[in-house]
């Protein structure tokens, strides 16, 4: 099974990208979006139910803002879009699909700056980032779980392209960062970097100026992160750089039938 995840920064825009073509290039099961920032009705009908492929959506409330989904292969088993917490699904962030005993999730993490960069959103961010660990950490004990998206922190140095002059930008902050942390010490794996530790120069998103993407001036802040009982399984993981249609690239991992050796 491939599953891809990709904040599409806008799928409607992403569409006269390529985005279809994308999809069927991917040679993907399950695809997670992130950044839909459409509603279901405002989507041309190929993209909202594109031949041979099951879509899930969770919009959030205010329109052009946010938006997660879940493309699939296989109709999945049970579809959940809500934390119990309005001023969380207000915002559209999570979907969560089960395929047999496995659980996959698109989640779309706050960025920590608000309108005036100012970190004022941190707070909300980390609010965030605990109410989605209580509910991954909750059904690692039905299943497999696999937690994809735009994760809006980048954890180590080797993450990004400058760090030195980022450690007071939301995205790179010392408590954003611990949370991630906080993630690996109860078990769930970085899948990408797991396989390439130490690997620099990979990364998921980059500014639309001056230039960022060709002169690879990025940040890793997308990620498939994986339980245990499904990081057995992970046969690989990628990044793809090369894909174009968003600020964000796609990433990935390839799980086995078996545990991998």
């Amino acid at each position: 099974m491939r599953i891809v995840s990709w904040n599409v920064n806008g799928l409607r825009a992403c569409a006269r990208k390529g985005f279809l073509d994308f999809l069927g290039a991917s040679g993907a099961d399950v695809v997670g979006l992130q950044e839909v920032r459409a509603f279901e009705h405002q989507l041309d009908a190929g993209v909202r139910a594109p031949a041979g492929w099951h879509a899930a959506f969770s919009p959030a409330e205010r329109p052009g803002y946010s938006g997660v989904a879940i493309y699939s292969r296989e109709t999945p088993a049970q579809v959940a879009t809500a934390l119990g917490e309005p001023r969380f699904d207000a915002e559209g962030r999570l979907v969560i699909a089960w395929f047999e005993r496995l659980a996959v999730a698109s989640v779309y993490f706050p960025k920590g700056s608000g309108r005036d960069r100012d970190n004022s959103r941190v707070p909300y961010k980390l609010d965030f980032y605990a109410a989605v660990f209580e509910r991954l950490q909750a059904l690692r004990r039905d299943g497999p779980v696999v937690a994809v998206g735009d994760f809006n922190t980048a954890h180590e140095a080797i993450d990004l392209a400058r760090p030195a002059s980022n450690t007071k930008t939301s995205g790179f902050l010392p408590v954003e960062r611990a949370e991630l942390t906080r993630w690996l010490d109860a078990g769930w794996v970085d899948t990408f970097r797991a396989r390439r530790p130490g690997a620099t120069g990979h990364y998921t998103w980059w500014r639309q100026w001056g230039g960022a993407r060709e002169r690879n001036v990025g940040w890793r802040i997308d990620y498939v992160l994986a339980c245990p009982d499904a990081a057995a399984r992970v046969a690989d993981a990628f990044i793809w750089p090369e894909v174009t249609g968003s600020d964000h690239c796609p990433v990935g991992i390839d799980l086995s039938p078996e545990r991998a050796p």
